[in-house]
């Protein structure tokens, strides 16, 4: 498959107003490509929209304000997108959400939440748009999982549910699509500096004093600007790269998940434990733990990713 072309292309992103999603939108704009943005942040998608008008007053911009935890506002969103760009070059499902907790600290309709958002909106409007990228000679498809779609810790049981989902449809439709010429690709980032924390939702029947403790450690534990991630995805689109992977916070433990696939958590613990002090492996119940890679949440205490970031 030849490399993919971004000039003149039309490209779809979800969760456009900050994050790797914004990154994406001023990386895609760059390169030649005519966007389509969606983002539940009416005020945020505005000044991501206005900010590349400005710089790249050649390409045409077309933000669409939707909530994809809404299965049927999604469809009208897919619905408006498939009318207005019958021919989509390039799908990028990067909007995703996480949950603070375990399993037994979080209610189904909280849980339920994350699925809806991370998973059944990736498959909906995948489903809805795929015939355009059908229809778009050398077209692509990204749909962005996580670390925690490689390896699940404790306390993220919906989160890393809703990723390795995410994996496992991407593999299927990158085997499924290659006579149609649509190339696939699955993202799995590390810690992305984004605004997740400041947007949190936090299980029910999590400590809310103990998880503002671990947010304010978390935060300092982000390290990659989205502008980077951005780069990266984009290169590995433009090289038809089946997985991306960004940061040694995912490529390590890939490569231990692979040596030890029920295992792993014993492995990563024993290698945390020579450089985490005390208190950052505390989860926000109160229970001393394992500490987690240091660009993805602690275990029970996962910030929130807006609808506009993903990690």
């Amino acid at each position: 498959m030849r490399r993919f072309d971004f000039h003149s292309a039309t490209a779809v992103v979800t969760g456009a107003a900050s994050g790797i999603g914004a990154a994406l939108a001023h990386g895609l704009a760059a390169r030649g490509s005519d966007l389509v943005l969606l983002d539940r942040d009416a005020e945020r998608l505005a000044t991501v929209v206005g900010m590349i008008r400005a710089a790249y007053p050649g390409r045409r911009v077309d933000p669409v304000v939707v909530d994809l935890a809404d299965a049927a506002a999604t469809a009208g969103a897919a619905e408006q997108v498939r009318v207005r760009h019958p021919r989509i070059r390039l799908l990028v499902n990067n909007a995703g959400v996480a949950l603070g907790g375990r399993f037994d600290q979080v209610t189904l309709d909280e849980f339920q939440w994350v699925v809806d958002i991370n998973f059944r909106a990736v498959v909906q409007l995948t489903h809805a748009l795929l015939p355009a990228l059908k229809a778009e000679t050398g077209s692509h498809l990204v749909n962005v999982s996580s670390l925690f779609g490689l390896i699940a810790p404790p306390g993220q049981a919906a989160y890393s549910a809703t990723k390795f989902a995410v994996r496992g449809f991407t593999e299927a439709l990158r085997h499924e699509l290659v006579a149609d010429g649509v190339g696939v690709t699955s993202v799995h980032p590390g810690g992305i500096a984004t605004r997740i924390t400041e947007n949190a939702r936090i299980g029910s029947g999590v400590n809310r004093d103990d998880y503002e403790v671990g947010r304010r450690r978390f935060d300092r534990l982000l390290s990659i600007p989205p502008a980077r991630a951005a780069e990266v995805i984009l290169r590995g689109v433009e090289r038809r790269r089946p997985r991306v992977l960004i940061g040694l916070s995912a490529k390590l433990p890939d490569v231990i998940a692979r040596i030890a696939p029920s295992a792993y958590g014993r492995l990563l613990r024993v290698g945390l434990n020579q450089t985490a002090d005390a208190p950052t492996r505390r989860l926000t119940t109160g229970a001393a733990s394992s500490p987690q890679p240091a660009d993805e949440p602690p275990p029970a205490a996962s910030p929130t990713h807006r609808a506009e970031d993903a990690v």
